[in-house]
């Protein structure tokens, strides 16, 4: 039996389930991973708002750390999920192999930056003295060790381009119950221990993130990708580096063009007022729940379209794009509804302010329409990360970001002075924009292409 053939010559019925039992459990793990964030906010916010802010700020830095381990994660990913389809499994576990190694050098380098340049990054993040002290000792414990947030990622992304989205679930489930505990227990004490405040958040997190990717190699090891990381491989002089990073680049650029698109336009959100912005906020914590589905039917497109594209089989890798769009869509215009109807309940869950209340359902409304645009956007920003093509999500995330939605919250939430409406409609017709173009870059590829025949294997 080939390594890509479960997933071919299915009906369309048979395909919604084949993405459905690769997406169901990545949209579990973001679901846990979003929950146990929250937790971990909840937690430190009851050392006081100092703390909280310095946890915020610290882990602004790290989320750029990550958006270049995700990034490096796509590229593999895209890689090895063509490299399985095809049935070329030493190409896969190559592939497999020299990400990790990529991985643990910047891993290693980010460390080192994070350990001399602690206080300058927090302080280039605007912290304030009071806020400074508490956050240079949790960046320092979290960041130094950022070999570890790289594995835990590439791991995860490598088994997920295997078609194994089950095991990264669980294993995300378990160590968010011990994340849950620690945090407790290392936050305010037990037994006699008193408790580490914000140092204990940040060891919490460094020990669950070891366990997690102990857990992911052993799981490698038992997959068809499996390799050994402590063979070690010198990664300028490997060819299958230079085609991680092509396709990692333009996937960090895009990432860091959406983190500098944000600061700008949280910028223009705040000219508005303290309350609009504190609205802003609060609808986006809310709406981030919306995401999951798409997050996890992206990791589908991803591995599907990668894998059948690998086999040469052009007709079911765009069957599974458009399918697993149209799963997306049906979901998340659910969830729209759901967003539509519950917002006013939701708002109350972080305040009481009528005004702030108003706001927050207006912009929720305005995203609950949306829903449909942000499906497409994910899904098939995967797709096309599976084809290969990580330019066309880096092209629209800066087309949305700087020229739509910067430019729209300027004009209808400061100039025609819409407030939050303003700039939740702007963030609307971002995710539509982005949506056709994506739509089109995924259609055009196909007809550049002639559907080939799929590749024979020996049963």
């Amino acid at each position: 039996m080939s390594a890509t053939e479960s997933i071919h010559d299915k009906t369309a019925k048979q395909k919604v389930m084949v993405i459905l039992s690769l997406a169901v459990p990545a949209m579990i793990e973001n679901i846990l991973q979003t929950v146990v964030g929250f937790v971990d906010t909840l937690f430190v916010a009851r050392l006081g708002l100092n703390e909280v802010t310095a946890v915020g700020i610290a882990n602004t830095i790290i989320a750029v750390y990550m958006a270049i381990f995700l990034a490096i994660g796509v590229g593999a990913s895209s890689l090895i999920a063509r490299s399985i389809g095809a049935g070329d499994l030493a190409k896969a576990k190559g592939y497999a192999k020299q990400s990790t190694w990529i991985s643990i050098v910047i891993g290693i380098i980010f460390g080192i930056i994070s350990y001399f340049f602690a206080e300058p990054l927090l302080t280039l993040m605007g912290a304030e003295p009071e806020v400074l002290k508490d956050g240079v000792i949790y960046f320092r414990i979290v960041a130094v060790p950022s070999i570890f947030i790289s594995l835990m990622l590439i791991f995860g992304s490598i088994l997920r381009a295997a078609g194994d989205t089950k095991t990264p679930m669980k294993v995300s489930l378990w160590i968010n119950f011990i994340h849950i505990g620690l945090d407790y227990v290392l936050i305010f004490g037990m037994f006699g221990f008193n408790g580490l405040g914000v140092a204990g958040a940040a060891w919490a997190t460094v020990i669950v993130r070891i366990i997690g990717t102990i857990a992911l190699y052993r799981s490698i090891q038992k997959s068809k990708v499996n390799f050994s990381v402590f063979k070690i491989t010198i990664i300028s002089k490997n060819p299958l580096t230079a085609s991680i990073i092509k396709l990692a680049i333009p996937t960090a650029a895009e990432r860091l063009i959406m983190r500098l698109g944000q600061v700008l336009y949280f910028g223009l959100i705040v000219r508005i007022g303290t309350e609009t912005y504190a609205a802003h906020t609060i609808a986006g914590n809310i709406e981030m729940f919306s995401y999951m589905p798409g997050y996890g039917l992206a990791v589908a497109a991803t591995t599907l379209v990668g894998q059948s594209i690998g086999a040469r089989h052009h007709l079911d890798a765009y069957k599974y794009g458009i399918l697993t769009s149209g799963i997306g869509i049906l979901i998340m215009s659910v969830g729209g509804v759901l967003l539509f109807l519950l917002s006013p309940w939701m708002a109350t869950w972080f305040t009481t302010e009528p005004t702030a209340i108003d706001m927050v359902v207006t912009a929720l409304r305005i995203d609950a329409f949306a829903q449909p645009a942000l499906a497409v956007g994910l899904i098939l920003a995967g797709a096309l990360q599976g084809i290969g093509d990580t330019k066309s999500p880096m092209y629209s995330t800066a087309i949305g970001m700087w020229v739509i939605r910067i430019v729209g919250v300027y004009i209808l939430g400061i100039q025609l002075g819409m407030g939050i409406a303003g700039v939740w409609l702007s963030i609307a017709i971002d995710l539509f924009v982005r949506a056709i173009f994506l739509l089109f870059r995924f259609k055009a590829y196909f007809k550049e292409r002639s559907f080939d025949p799929p590749i024979e294997k020996d049963a």
